[in-house]
């Protein structure tokens, strides 16, 4: 059985490779046998835990298919891709975020979802061999965390359904796409926005983890794994889905607790 989390001669490319989850997805990856390219604006970073690092910035359709192109000129295939690029989302109220930041998360969050997974999504039906497409999405996108998490949350929102989608139009091709949704996780990012100057960071990390049933964040390892499973033979009939990795977050009801 165990067998069946392996990944040797297996190419995968990873969006938001450099650090945080996607590195740790990079890790997870390369470790079970796959050869593995990882895409970021900080190529020099994501070139250190990644067999091959490549600068992309994911919300343009020819950077996309220009990494894309380097990776069949390296590699000659893709067997999988982790979404997993994220977009730096001012943390405003609603009535005040721009039209442009707005534009932003959902190129990066959403669109750049869609393009790498178009891509991807194209070598395999050629190749005619299948594939696994795992999205990192976020508990934000199924229930609203406020905070500033607007737009953030809605281009979450717009992953889950576009996974769906391509879970049913690529079935006929093999290629499975599924989702994972973290609860805050113990990364660089998080830091940033526990030291936010509109972030009263104790009341933050208090509210966090009272909806956290588990009682602590998660770490990137454990987004990882879950990415691992998806993409292996061991989740070879799973498609459609989104998996929560979230302490039992999504689990709580909002007036619930979790002693007594």
């Amino acid at each position: 059985m165990l067998e069946r989390f392996r990944l040797d001669d297996t190419v995968a490319v990873v969006t938001g490779s450099a650090s945080g989850i996607g590195r740790a997805i990079v890790v997870a990856l390369a470790e079970a046998g796959a050869d593995v390219v990882g895409l970021d604006l900080a190529a020099e970073e994501a070139a250190r835990v990644a067999a091959v690092g490549l600068r992309c910035d994911v919300s343009s359709a020819d950077s996309v298919e220009t990494a894309f192109a380097e990776v069949d000129a390296r590699l000659g295939r893709v067997d999988v891709l982790v979404n997993n690029a994220v977009a730096p989302v001012p943390r405003v109220y609603p009535e005040e975020l721009t039209a442009g930041d707005w534009q932003a998360a959902l190129d990066v969050n959403l669109t750049g979802y869609f393009l790498c997974a178009q891509a991807a999504g194209r070598r395999m039906i050629a190749r005619g061999e299948g594939g696994a497409i795992v999205n990192v999405s976020s508990i934000a996108s199924m229930s609203a965390l406020g905070r500033g998490n607007f737009a953030y949350s809605a281009s979450k929102g717009g992953v889950n359904q576009l996974t769906r989608e391509l879970a049913i139009e690529w079935a006929p091709h093999r290629i499975r796409v599924n989702a994972i949704l973290p609860c805050q996780t113990r990364t660089p990012k998080l830091q940033e926005i526990l030291d936010h100057p509109n972030v009263q960071a104790q009341s933050v990390l208090a509210d966090i983890l009272r909806g956290i049933p588990l009682g602590r964040f998660g770490e990137p390892e454990e987004v990882a794994a879950a990415a691992l499973f998806l993409v292996s033979d061991a989740a070879s009939m799973i498609t459609g889905a989104l998996l929560p990795v979230d302490g039992g977050n999504l689990a709580l009801n909002a007036g619930g607790t979790v002693g007594w």
